[in-house]
């Protein structure tokens, strides 16, 4: 009988005592990670890869990784940073840049049509974000209820957030035509009004709830989906604790489900307000900005001063300006939302 430990000593198959027989052992300690990956790397190679420390091979795994983060992320950003300091133009490779200090940061900060874009971009996410955490919530309190055919019809409301933005954007631009589209036909159904008489993406008026109306349809679904988890997440003895002590229904939604769910309503928020401030695609699908101006966002904005007119530097400073913006109340709605769930 051999028990593996450290070093081989005689050893006495009978004896019941094995330290004071001299149990023969043989020490042998777990393979480091870089024993491991000599294991299987040819013997030129292998023979490097052990003296190696373990710090030295996990570096070697992730250096790639960071290096390819760094090339894309930090790189573009730092970048963006030195060209909005300068009137560089990428329309006009050649010119001297010149360093022209914040100047350009005056100009954005001071430029009526970006106001203008602000506005319309605000008017979004606040709209979409009332509408979505309503609506989510309520379908996701209603699907936890767990009715007959719940599974079926939770596959169902997830399906306009499994579609791409530019077909979302095509299929709505397709219903809300006011001669043939379908949208108009309903709202003429339940309200009266002759269908051709008003145009969702051709009124200065209607044009911004439009978009407000097909971004709520898309992503309502994923709102729910995080508040259905938060309510999943309450335990059960909880609302028996609750009906032991004759609570009402209404009391135990203001009372347990609506606190413990609030830090998953919380995150669904911000996930939709970032993702809905940098809005782009859907929306240059559905109405390209139009009427006018009136449903230019931000990011519409931007990328008609960088790709269409090439002030590349006023571009610059008009994105850093966004980055710091949502970087800067995001960090202050995180703080608030860790401040939640630790009550």
């Amino acid at each position: 009988m051999f028990v593996r430990a450290g070093v081989r000593t005689p050893t006495h198959n009978n004896c019941d005592n094995r330290a004071a027989c001299g149990v023969m052992t043989e020490v042998r300690t777990d393979p480091t990670i870089a024993e491991r990956v000599a294991a299987s790397t040819p013997e030129p190679l292998a023979r490097r890869v052990r003296g190696l420390s373990d710090r030295a091979i996990a570096w070697a795994f992730i250096g790639p990784t960071v290096g390819l983060l760094l090339a894309i992320n930090i790189f573009p950003l730092l970048w963006t940073v030195y060209l909005s300091f300068t009137n560089y133009r990428a329309n006009r490779p050649n010119e001297e840049i010149l360093w022209i200090g914040t100047r350009n940061y005056e100009r954005v900060l001071t430029d009526p049509d970006i106001w203008a874009a602000m506005q319309a971009t605000a008017h979004f996410v606040v709209w979409t974000i009332v509408l979505q955490t309503v609506l989510g919530f309520g379908l996701a309190w209603l699907i936890d209820r767990k009715f007959r055919g719940s599974a079926f019809w939770t596959t169902i409301i997830l399906i306009p957030m499994m579609l791409s933005s530019a077909v979302v954007g095509n299929f709505w631009k397709f219903l809300y035509q006011p001669q043939i589209g379908l949208f108009n036909y309903v709202v003429s159904f339940f309200t009266g009004i002759d269908p051709s008489s008003f145009d969702m993406i051709g009124s200065v008026t209607l044009a911004p709830w439009a978009i407000v109306i097909v971004d709520t349809w898309m992503w309502t679904p994923y709102v729910m989906l995080i508040c259905l988890a938060g309510l999943r997440s309450i335990p059960d003895y909880i609302y028996e604790a609750a009906e032991v002590d004759r609570a009402s229904p209404w009391r135990q939604f203001w009372s347990i489900t609506l606190p413990m769910a609030l830090p998953f309503i919380m995150l669904a928020v911000l996930f939709r307000g970032i993702e809905n401030f940098k809005m782009f695609d859907l929306v240059v699908q559905l109405t390209g900005g139009g009427p006018g101006s009136i449903t230019e966002l931000t990011s519409i904005n931007l990328k008609r001063e960088a790709f269409e007119k090439w002030r590349t530097g006023y571009s610059s400073a008009l994105a850093v300006i966004l980055f710091v913006a949502v970087f800067g109340l995001a960090n202050i709605y995180v703080k608030a939302l860790n401040r939640v769930k630790q009550r």
